[in-house]
């Protein structure tokens, strides 16, 4: 698991992952239900989809949109075992913990915080 500064700093880097951004459906959403319950669905989708040590369709199972926290999958390299090891340092092949779950919720949930900034920072809000 990476320090989040350093993390997000390589982030900014990739130009895959720099270009997802919350779309108006996406940020209405997350606006709406508010972070708290966006993050418990989160907290639903890593444990279901991300969390078992072995994921049938593993780099398929998180969708490109649909709702806020699987934008935030990818643009933070949450969204499958592969980019989890590439990109965070938490290994295939066993089931995540409690603690790289919530590692994992700590990096969509700092995402998805700065979306919402800048989201209103460029609305002139």
């Amino acid at each position: 698991m990476r320090d989040l500064d350093e993390l997000f700093a390589a982030l900014s880097k990739s130009a895959f992952r720099r270009k997802f951004h919350l779309q108006s459906k996406d940020l209405v959403y997350l606006q709406t239900k508010g972070l708290p319950t966006v993050i418990n669905h989160a907290r639903d989708f890593i444990a279901k989809r991300l969390a078992p040590a072995v994921i049938d369709n593993d780099g398929k199972q998180t969708p490109f949109r649909g709702h806020p926290v699987f934008v935030a999958q990818h643009a933070t390299a949450c969204c499958c075992r592969g980019c989890l090891e590439k990109w965070h340092g938490i290994p295939k092949g066993h089931a995540l913990t409690p603690e790289q779950e919530a590692y994992v919720i700590k990096v969509i949930e700092r995402w998805l915080q700065g979306e919402m900034v800048n989201k209103t920072r460029h609305a002139g809000l």
